[in-house]
């Protein structure tokens, strides 16, 4: 399942009144000073909406399925999700309409994501790309004459993983949710954003329904990265069984070990402490 998302720069930049130009500006009326645009960020490309950046993005082979679509006042906004070499990533496009937000504007809205939420962004011109896996960010900046903007501020400790097996391999998230059906159950299949299947789990084994999300995995990085982003959030506890190419992610945690021991793989947890 997808993990949940702090809300878009550029709603952020919309909501605050000291980000408007003609407006007061921040840090005489108890907001925060503002943050302007980092030096080393290009002046252009410019791009009129994010329908074009998705556009140019998706010729040069990352692909957008779009998630949520916005138009606002101030620009509009694409969250995609793309599958790019078998493994899948997603990633929030905001452009902004320079006639109403200065270069600045969109700078200070940049940095409340990397500070807040420790965000990877790629940015230049009127536009931001929030680059959820920060892997990514680098292949997007040379396809868009970008400058990669890190986080700031502390991250998540890296948590090990355990040693994963190299098989059972599984065809399709279709295969792996059969597999999973005939273990705990896997009801009411429904396909996410990117290829993933969420289903309700527990009904074999006399638990009450829960859900699961199945995923597969084009290498052991991209799984690795999935399940390491998983474990970073802090306070937010989760039981994976996960194995050479697939992960399920189980919110019902007294399946973990029965489904890992079922489908060929290995228990992935972090009680959230």
């Amino acid at each position: 399942m997808r993990r949940p998302r702090p809300a878009r720069a550029l709603a952020a930049v919309l909501s605050a009144a000291c980000l408007a130009p003609g407006l007061v500006s921040c840090g005489g009326d108890g907001r925060p000073p503002r943050v302007p645009m980092p030096s080393n960020v290009p002046t252009g490309p410019q791009f009129p909406d994010a329908d074009a950046l998705v556009g140019a993005l998706e010729r040069a082979g990352v692909p957008c399925l779009v998630t949520l679509h916005s138009t606002l006042a101030g620009g509009s906004s694409t969250d995609c999700t793309a599958t790019v070499d078998g493994d899948t990533f997603e990633y929030v496009v905001d452009v902004y309409n320079p006639e109403q937000l200065t270069r600045d504007d969109i700078g200070n809205a940049i940095a409340a994501g990397r500070t807040a939420y420790h965000q990877t962004f790629v940015a230049a011109g009127n536009w931001s790309i929030d680059v959820v896996d920060p892997t990514y960010a680098p292949r997007i900046a040379q396809i868009l004459g970008g400058a990669v903007l890190p986080g700031d501020g502390p991250s998540a400790p890296a948590r090990p993983l355990p040693a994963i097996p190299a098989s059972p391999r599984y065809d399709s998230v279709e295969q792996l949710a059969t597999a999973l059906d005939a273990s705990v159950g896997c009801e009411d299949r429904r396909t996410e954003p990117g290829g993933s299947v969420a289903c309700r789990t527990g009904g074999r084994v006399g638990h009450g329904p829960n859900c699961a999300n199945l995923r597969l995995f084009g290498t052991d990085a991209g799984r690795d990265r999935s399940l390491r982003g998983a474990l970073s959030a802090r306070g937010i506890p989760v039981y994976f069984a996960a194995g050479a190419n697939w992960s399920v992610n189980l919110c019902d945690y007294g399946l973990a070990d029965r489904v890992a021991r079922d489908l060929g793989g290995v228990v992935v947890s972090y009680d959230g402490d």
